[in-house]
């Protein structure tokens, strides 16, 4: 188990004071990452004092400490997972041979690629997020915001290290870049596109972080299979903290089930925008907006790119380990879904080409999971009202399904009627505009917004009326 030295001025468990020139030139960038996250972090949150947990060490339990911090002074830094003795590389033509310490020389354009995509989406989350503390529903969520956005920034850290350590000038240019590339920049926007729009009411910061931090969660689990040892240890431990970023969106969405079902059930109809909640039939818009974004995430059904960044051994499968094949995968198919005369049909691929899909559909069945879970909640209501998950050809921007027109169940329609029928199923400027007159500020503990149930329970053994963060 590796402990973090916070005696440093870049806190890190990676013996940064041993590389001199390494350390010189991240502190050089230490300014830079401070002075962007006071202009485009978290707005008015810097006098304010938090519950944060910090890392302490990199073991799966009992690995950090909570207290009460000022935003500012929040310590970002570089933790790597442990290092597995004897390490292999899992699958790819290097296959059985030992995981690299060192990034291979003819692997060093795709590597680099690989973690500033990446690493690019870290820093866009906090901008997209940046407003949303001036209309929280409570402290326990304005708490949980300022968690998320903190684990973030730290996880651009992670990245950043690994560019300065392994990559040289180019490294260093492209963690320059990181911070001059922002969210929704007409010049300058985040490199993918679900990262350049805004999250302007807290029923999109919850379904981010519900959806697009679950792809996350499966673009780090694929990269934490590397046999570049660096990057697999980074991504490993960046995992433990997605998770509860995971869980802010799961129960924060949930919470908002459960009120808008509550009023249905009490007044008998789902239309409780005038009781002050948001009926059931908007959250599925929300749904199938957020959902159908982030399976573009994922890339192209038929991709190369995958097929040789798979090969070459640097990023892999979901619980590649766990899969029985053989790991090289040249002569394996894989079923994916195409457009044939107007009717969707299911077509073998080599398994290579068909990574991103293996992964998407993994990505979905964890989705479904939560989905199952607010189900139950609304049937625990008795409301006639299910949520589901849109077919993975609706509202499509990306692969296969780029230029055709389906349903959310996946009947195919022609454009003209895609138009005339998309704000039946996609939030409207007047959908949009209901759900941010709900958003109303509360900063008195324990109390709640009247559009969402309050929590189960507290953060780390506090009750749920706690002042989880101190205004100044």
């Amino acid at each position: 188990m590796t402990s973090i030295d916070y005696s440093q001025k870049i806190p890190n468990n990676v013996n940064l004071a041993d590389d001199r020139r390494l350390q010189r030139a991240l502190e050089k960038w230490q300014p830079a990452f401070l002075d962007w996250w006071k202009d485009l972090g978290p707005e008015g949150s810097h006098n304010h004092e938090v519950f944060l947990r910090t890392a302490v060490d990199v073991s799966p339990k009992g690995w950090a400490h909570f207290d009460m911090v000022k935003m500012p002074d929040y310590r970002w830094g570089i933790f790597l997972a442990d290092q597995e003795e004897d390490r292999k590389v899992n699958f790819g033509i290097h296959k059985g041979e030992a995981a690299w310490q060192d990034v291979p020389g003819e692997y060093r354009g795709e590597l680099r690629r690989l973690i500033v995509t990446q690493g690019d989406t870290e820093p866009a989350s906090v901008e997209q997020q940046r407003l949303l503390s001036l209309s929280c529903p409570s402290l326990y969520d304005m708490r949980g915001l300022f968690q998320v956005n903190v684990e973030e920034g730290r996880h651009l850290w992670a990245m950043v290290y690994l560019l300065h350590a392994y990559f040289g000038r180019d490294g260093r240019e492209e963690a320059e870049e990181m911070l001059m590339r922002h969210a929704g920049d007409a010049d300058k926007p985040r490199i993918l596109e679900a990262f350049n729009v805004e999250t302007e009411d807290w029923l999109s910061f919850f379904m981010f972080t519900y959806f697009q931090d679950r792809d996350g969660k499966f673009q780090l689990s694929a990269l934490a299979e590397s046999g570049f040892d660096p990057l697999s240890r980074t991504c490993r431990f960046m995992l433990t903290e997605e998770a509860h970023h995971m869980f802010i969106g799961e129960t924060g969405v949930g919470r908002a089930v459960k009120r808008s079902a509550e009023l249905a059930a009490k007044h008998d109809t789902l239309d409780v925008d005038k009781y002050g909640a948001i009926p059931l039939p908007l959250i599925q818009k929300w749904m199938n907006f957020h959902f159908s974004i982030c399976l573009d995430l994922f890339g192209q059904e038929k991709s190369t790119n995958a097929a040789n960044f798979y090969s070459m051994g640097l990023k892999g499968r979901f619980n590649e380990t766990k899969i029985k094949d053989d790991h090289v995968l040249e002569n394996d198919l894989f079923p994916v879904p195409e457009f044939e005369n107007g009717k969707l049909v299911m077509k073998e691929i080599s398994a290579l080409t068909a990574i991103n899909e293996r992964l998407r559909n993994d990505y979905r069945d964890d989705c479904q999971r939560g989905v199952d879970r607010w189900n139950k909640t609304i049937r625990d209501m008795g409301v006639d009202f299910e949520l589901t998950l849109p077919h993975t050809a609706f509202h499509r921007n990306i692969g296969t399904f780029r230029d055709t027109y389906v349903t959310p169940d996946g009947q195919p329609i022609s454009k003209e009627e895609f138009e005339a029928k998309k704000g039946d199923w996609l939030p409207t400027e007047e959908d949009r505009a209901l759900v941010k007159s709900m958003m109303v500020r509360v900063t008195e503990p324990g109390k709640m917004a009247n559009w969402i149930a309050p929590p189960a329970k507290g953060i780390h053994g506090k009750d749920v009326e706690c002042e989880y963060v101190k205004l100044h």
